[in-house]
């Protein structure tokens, strides 16, 4: 159940007015006591994720969110917190009881659904009780829905084929590197050890790539950036793809000969995530950087901040060597991402290898409609080391078409 990370599972947001039975349809779905139930309205306040293995759904996060009509200020913020949960949502069920009167609550939730384009379904829950309101709403008005008891556990089954059929294909990506590799390559994955390596273990980037070369037959071989060179001498023939951790990019790429392909870890997760050509289009703004501008290091996950952070240390570092100019930074981590992104002249995103596709398509679309150009960790460190097109190469000819701007010629230093 545990195996597949949170990011990798299919995010169900769970909606709908104070009990309504949220949670009674949660465990009713799972088969288990996930969530809490109570008869007093409001039982639940903050969202509450649950990672589960649901046959025939597969891995899947359940969000059991507070009721879209919490009053007072308290219940005011919950409602927000509830409506933060669409950034990672991929598909929402809108519970409603038989004699639910929708009104501008769900009206105003199915706006933002549309909106964001997320594909939503409602659950007419406890239909063993008396009443038709929410139905003949929801015929009128053409609305999808299913019939179903938490109680009895009618229309459960049914409920979760429809998840099933309405899953949003963005939710399954395009391979991290399985549609640019065959099988029987070899291919090199440099994994430095430093400080901010947790110990014991590799990080989940690595992993991940690791696992979908063993998936499409391909041979993993795993070395540090000290031992890569002998590693390239012990094989009989060039390896098809070499992968790197950003950090060691220009390290890597005066050992690699020209002819061996070469990407990052987070390129890799730029595509598999988000929307490289977005990433690749941004990171140009770097040439037009001023003295005072604002920089917002968006990163997904919280960490141990180390002396060497590479949000908070090293790309500032960066910057100011390539740019020449006193850039002022702001660091945001774990969920937070600001609402009003105007005043900033770049976002810089890390891989978003801990948070599911659409947090990351969302905070992408979020600077398109603010008109702030953003890219990530991974291509602002190929084009600082002057070999952007480079490691955009091995992904020409793969499921994601790669539309670019002529590459300028690359002034890293």
């Amino acid at each position: 159940m545990y195996r597949t990370p949170a990011s990798n599972r299919l995010h169900i947001g769970i909606f709908g007015k104070r009990n309504t039975g949220k949670s009674s349809l949660i465990n009713a779905v799972t088969g288990q006591e996930a969530a809490i139930v109570s008869e007093i309205a409001g039982t639940t306040t903050d969202p509450v994720y649950k990672s589960m293995e649901i046959m025939p759904i597969g891995p899947c996060m359940l969000i059991d969110t507070a009721g879209i009509d919490d009053v007072g200020i308290l219940g005011e913020e919950r409602v927000k917190r509830t409506l933060v949960v669409l950034r990672k949502t991929d598909l929402g069920l809108i519970v409603v009881s038989p004699d639910t009167t929708i009104d501008n609550f769900e009206e105003e939730l199915i706006g933002t659904l549309q909106k964001k384009k997320l594909p939503f379904l409602f659950v007419i829950n406890k239909c063993e009780l008396p009443g038709n309101a929410a139905q003949d709403y929801l015929e009128k008005n053409k609305l999808p829905f299913i019939r179903v008891s938490a109680k009895t556990k009618q229309g459960i089954e049914e409920l979760k084929l429809k998840i099933m059929e309405m899953a949003p294909g963005h939710w399954s990506p395009v391979p991290l590197v399985g549609d640019i590799i065959s099988a029987k390559d070899v291919v090199i994955l440099v994994c430095p050890i430093d400080n901010a390596m947790p110990q014991g273990r590799l990080i989940l980037p690595q992993v991940q790539v690791m696992r979908d070369c063993l998936d499409n037959n391909a041979m993993a071989l795993v070395t540090k950036e000290t031992e890569l060179l002998d590693c390239l001498k012990a094989l009989k023939a060039k390896p098809r793809l070499v992968i790197t951790d950003s950090q060691v990019f220009e390290d890597v790429r005066d050992m690699l000969p020209a002819d061996i392909a070469l990407t990052s870890f987070s390129t890799v997760f730029a595509r598999h995530k988000g929307d490289l050509n977005a990433y690749i289009r941004g990171v140009y703004a770097l040439e037009g950087l001023k003295d005072g501008d604002e920089i917002l290091i968006a990163e997904a996950c919280t960490h141990h901040v180390q002396p060497e952070d590479i949000g908070r240390s090293k790309i500032p570092s960066w910057l100011l060597n390539y740019t020449k100019k006193e850039l002022h930074y702001e660091v945001t981590a774990g969920g937070d991402f600001p609402e009003d992104l105007r005043r900033y002249k770049l976002i810089i995103s890390c891989g978003g290898c801990m948070v599911n596709r659409r947090e990351i398509l969302h905070r992408i679309q979020k600077a398109k409609d603010a008109g702030v150009p953003i890219t990530n960790y991974g291509v602002l460190m190929a084009y600082l080391s002057g070999i952007l097109e480079r490691v955009i190469a091995p992904f020409r000819g793969g499921l994601v078409e790669i539309d670019t701007p002529q590459f300028d010629k690359v002034r890293g230093k």
